[in-house]
């Protein structure tokens, strides 16, 4: 469905997008996430139409859009801050697109009765904008977006504006909606939990580029750099050298899965494979803080030597803070890394 094809974009001297390639297959979810200047939003508009590349193409359906505007693309565009027309009521705003087309009015109405009601506010038709909440706001925006029935849809940090709890019910309601509807989908977001839990695939940036790709559960368990691990919120990143089953670090030995590439890099060492006992099994180390998660109790912990560690346990078995406790590793939660 989408073809980029060494996609560059410069601002003066700096490359905001250097040599991009990514494919988007039909019916595919694919969510680009990174920190703010990793050109995911630059991305986003160049596939659009409304930033031109200095260099590469970007393709849809197999066809160059060099040079094709933004309004004959035939891709949909979803923001962050709706964008809704105020002096417009409900089903005026998800009409637009139709009307922009000069679709017949009896068709339009059909169309914004049944969109209307896949996105949850079925009736809501004569109901002023201002009168909706952020959440009915950003699905009246989903359904305009939809009302053409684009070939693909971006999505430009769809859910920024609302609340966690909100979020996390519409990211769910959302990649139901989308597989219903056979949707192509390209979106950026910041928010790992939300593109986790909405992709197909998860597209990492880095300064212009792609640092990974690949299903949310690849990225996850097998962050491809220190910079993914890192921006994936995990800290347990030390320096060592592997040979055969086990790498020295400043954390002792610590075992590594079958077939890691042998010499010195970078473990990463997730939360859940750090394993607490007896202060005199394994590294000695100092809880330094706990923190309730809900599920479970999140742990920093200080050893004599090298960086800190988090720890993960159950509720009920969290040691105090400041006392001595012992750690081993799992070796199904090490990750050697590659090189930066």
């Amino acid at each position: 469905m989408l073809t980029l094809k060494d996609a560059t974009v410069r601002f003066g001297q700096r490359a905001v997008l250097d040599s991009v390639d990514l494919q988007v297959a039909e019916h595919e979810i694919v969510c680009v996430l990174g920190p703010s200047g990793s050109g995911k939003s630059t991305l986003l508009r160049a596939v659009a139409g409304l930033q031109a590349l200095d260099e590469g193409r970007v393709l849809l359906g197999g066809s160059d859009q060099t040079g094709v505007p933004a309004h004959r693309r035939g891709v949909g565009l979803m923001f962050q801050d709706h964008q809704l027309f105020p002096q417009r009521d409900v089903g005026g705003n998800v009409a637009f697109g139709l009307r922009m087309r000069r679709v017949g009015k009896a068709e339009q109405d059909q169309r914004v009765q049944e969109l209307l009601e896949m996105v949850g506010l079925p009736g809501a038709g004569r109901r002023a904008v201002a009168s909706l909440s952020g959440g009915e706001q950003q699905r009246v925006a989903l359904a305009r977006a939809l009302a053409p029935r684009p070939r693909l849809l971006m999505l430009d940090e769809p859910l920024g504006q609302l609340d966690r709890g909100l979020r996390e019910r519409l990211v769910v309601e959302l990649r139901g909606l989308f597989g219903r509807l056979g949707t192509t989908v390209l979106a950026v977001t910041h928010d790992q939990g939300e593109a986790f839990a909405l992709a197909d695939r998860v597209v990492v940036m880095r300064d212009g580029r792609i640092a990974q790709s690949g299903t949310p559960l690849e990225v996850w368990q097998r962050p491809a750099s220190e910079f993914v691990a890192r921006f994936l919120g995990f800290d347990n990143v030390v320096s060592g050298t592997v040979s055969g089953d086990a790498a020295d670090t400043v954390w002792g030995k610590v075992p590594v899965p079958d077939g890691s590439p042998q010499g010195p890099g970078k473990l990463l060492v997730r939360p859940g494979g750090v394993r607490l006992g007896a202060a005199k099994e394994g590294l000695t180390c100092t809880v330094e803080s706990r923190t309730f998660r809900g599920t479970h109790v999140a742990l920093l912990l200080r050893p004599s030597e090298g960086p800190d560690l988090e720890a993960e346990c159950p509720l009920g078995d969290a040691p105090e803070e400041g006392a001595r406790v012992g750690v081993a590793f799992a070796v199904e939660e090490v990750v050697v890394l590659a090189g930066e």
